[in-house]
């Protein structure tokens, strides 16, 4: 009874609490804001930031990867952040300030600048991307049967504004310059920023997304209280972050991640060792053998946002149809067509018995993966005597992509919880954010292996088209053996999981 009558003192709308629709909006602009500029990036890095070198192609893979990687690993830094001092609110209104600057200051035509614009966008992600998730979470009281449906409204956000910015900012850019269309994206944030803080005047969140402790958030350290030295620590963090990803021949940002990867395994290996039970042995393997596939999946998988994007624009005929940056939104339109006739397939197999358990998921999502490059390196068959190919098989990559992702994303967070001791559950979330990282230094090796190395700013013809088709069926004869390989080890990794569907 006392759940009940909680529920209808609280702001409600559509059934949900109403700081939901407050958080939906906020995100979806956000997410406008990150792929509306992810669309443009290796495009305006290749034909503006490195045109007059003949590597450009292999500096931008490396920028990329950086960048990517550090966006995806400010997140651990950020959420602990949040956790101990600045709690949600704070958190997700810093980094929107921040990456919001990152936007605007991508939009001078300035080469430091655009560096110092990609480091206040990590920095900015690192605060914002894992406390609005969690945020949502919030609003629900432990065993709220709502709290799925309101994660499905909220992902829905993520995905609108991920396909509707591509097609918007890559619109501008083409009109009036790329400029224009990082302006636009900076618009999306401030406008995200906005929604965030209407729902804070309107107390939609009640008592939600405060700090964790008014004495942590007050604390002086150097005379400064750490609410106030947090953002100032942020800021200039900045230009270090600037200078690493500049340092492109160096790679330094690779070199990191080396050290970082054979640190977390070393110490996995440790935790592994001293594990009281084979059962909670077993279960932690199996959690890291489906973050080691979830990050092979998303080095494959983020290639559209570089080599992919390249591709399109290099070698296929978009004539009529949409530009080179616009195609990056096809993945989010596909997510959001097949997600609930997918989430309506499982429902049907649950009942029937035949709903297939993680392994086998994630063997499948592999395989889709590696049939969506298999698709994009025949594609040289239909090639004109220019080089280009038909749009058909672009469209029909995203497609079968895209159902891969619906197979492994949304089960993967869970089960890392599910499969996880207890005592280090935190410790393994930060792990499966980090495999992001990871799989953009994935993205980064591709790339570099696939790079054209010309001047010419009119890059096409037929050599071209080789050196990407000969890629792509490397990537799909990768993806479709490791695939298989997750299929026939499926029934040992069933036994790891124990209980855990």
């Amino acid at each position: 009874m006392s759940d009940s009558i909680t529920i209808k003192e609280e702001p409600q709308m559509f059934g949900h609490p109403k700081g939901l629709f407050y958080l939906f909006f906020a995100e979806l602009w956000e997410r406008f804001s990150f792929y509306g500029m992810r669309a443009l990036l290796t495009l305006y890095m290749v034909e503006k930031i490195f045109n007059a070198i003949a590597e450009r192609d292999a500096a931008t893979a490396v920028v990329y990867a950086s960048y990517g990687s550090l966006v995806y690993a400010s997140t651990v830094i950020g959420g602990q952040i949040s956790d101990k001092i600045l709690g949600m609110r704070s958190s997700i209104f810093l980094g929107g300030i921040l990456m919001a600057l990152g936007h605007f200051v991508l939009a001078i035509e300035n080469d430091m600048a655009f560096f110092l614009a990609l480091a206040l966008i990590v920095v900015g992600n690192g605060f914002f991307k894992p406390n609005i998730s969690t945020f949502v979470g919030a609003l629900y009281k432990d065993g709220d049967v709502r709290k799925d449906s309101g994660f499905t409204i909220f992902y829905m956000g993520i995905n609108i504004g991920g396909m509707v910015a591509p097609f918007l900012c890559g619109l501008l850019a083409v009109k009036y310059g790329y400029h224009y269309g990082f302006g636009l994206a900076g618009i999306g944030m401030l406008a995200g920023l906005i929604v965030f803080w209407r729902g804070i005047t309107s107390n939609v969140f009640g008592d939600k997304g405060m700090p964790p402790s008014n004495e942590a958030y007050e604390k002086k350290v150097i005379g400064v209280p750490q609410k106030t030295l947090i953002p100032i620590i942020a800021f200039l963090t900045a230009p270090g972050i600037a200078w690493l990803l500049s340092s492109w021949k160096s790679n330094y940002v690779s070199g990191i991640f080396k050290f970082i990867g054979v640190a977390v395994l070393v110490y996995l290996g440790y935790i592994i060792y001293n594990l009281k039970t084979n059962e909670a042995r077993k279960k932690l393997i199996m959690a890291v053998l489906i973050t080691f596939f979830m990050t092979l999946f998303w080095g494959f998988h983020e290639l559209s946002g570089s080599v992919i994007t390249l591709f399109a624009s290099r070698n296929v005929d978009l004539d009529g149809i949409m530009t080179a940056a616009q195609t990056n939104g096809l993945n989010s339109m596909f997510i959001i067509i097949l997600a609930i006739p997918i989430s309506l397939l499982w429902g049907y197999l649950s009942k029937k018995k035949l709903n297939p358990r993680t392994p086998y998921k994630f063997g499948l999502g592999l395989l889709f993966a590696g049939l969506s490059f298999y698709i994009l390196s025949v594609s040289g068959v239909s090639a004109d005597e220019n080089g280009m190919v038909p749009f058909y098989y672009l469209f029909a990559m995203y497609f079968i992509i895209s159902i891969g992702e619906l197979f492994m994303s949304p089960v993967g967070l869970s089960k890392i919880t599910d499969l996880s001791p207890k005592n280090i559950v935190a410790f393994m979330m930060g792990v499966w954010f980090l495999s992001s990282a990871f799989a953009f230094q994935i993205v980064g090796f591709i790339s570099k292996q696939l790079a054209v190395e010309s001047t010419d700013t009119n890059v096409g013809g037929l050599q071209t088209l080789a050196i990407y088709t000969n890629g792509f069926d490397l990537i799909a004869k990768y993806a479709l053996g490791a695939g298989v390989l997750v299929l026939l080890f499926s029934p040992l990794m069933k036994k790891l999981m124990g209980n855990v569907h």
